[in-house]
């Protein structure tokens, strides 16, 4: 019996633990007038894994450095990617090349599953060492072996991943940029627990 009671408490801390990790949430608004969509979806992340990609990425989110920018490639039911500070601008020739100034060491580890959220970085031949861009994340819609070991994958998606489908699906441009522009608004870290609960704004 106290083998039994030891194990439920030990199960008990760990729902609790789970429950108190950190998520960050990402508000996204598309279209105009009756036609506006408002979605979210949240991110878990691996801590251990990826310690200083998620660290990093907890700052850029806690500091607002995703407001106003865009979901700026979509690939359906594959592949959608953001976090590029230069789509602030209306200038989509640019887009997909920006970051924050600064590159973050690669911390290749998990696999590309379906809702893994990975960085984005420079191709090989002048990034050989696979550091990851500063800010700009990827989120799979489908497993992509192709990129296993490839990417530093950071986090899962835990809730809202059919938004990122639907986003996925919508019309873009020859170079994956969605036509209607897909807008990142507010961004903010809660404990798990508070998903689906109201979050007052910030």
């Amino acid at each position: 019996m106290k083998n039994i009671l030891l194990l439920l408490a030990a199960l008990g801390f760990s729902v609790v633990a789970c429950l108190a990790d950190p998520v960050a949430v990402f508000d996204l608004q598309w279209g105009k007038g009756k036609e506006r969509q408002t979605r979210s979806f949240a991110i878990a992340f691996y801590d251990a894994d990826a310690p200083q990609s998620t660290a990093n990425f907890k700052k850029l989110v806690q500091d607002g450095f995703y407001k106003k920018t865009t979901i700026h490639r979509v690939f359906p039911n594959y592949l959608v990617q953001g976090g590029d500070p230069l789509s602030k601008r209306k200038d989509r020739t640019v887009i997909g090349t920006g970051g924050p100034g600064y590159t973050v060491r690669a911390e290749i580890r998990r696999k590309h599953l379906r809702g893994s959220v990975a960085m984005g970085r420079l191709p090989d031949n002048v990034n050989p060492t696979r550091l990851s861009n500063g800010s700009q994340f990827y989120v799979c819609l489908q497993p992509i072996p192709s990129q296993d070991g490839q990417d530093t994958v950071f986090g899962q998606v835990i809730a809202g991943l059919e938004a990122l489908d639907e986003i996925s699906r919508l019309p873009a441009d020859s170079n994956a940029n969605p036509l209607d522009r897909i807008e990142i608004g507010r961004t903010y870290i809660v404990d798990r627990s508070q998903l689906g609960r109201p979050i007052k704004a910030r």
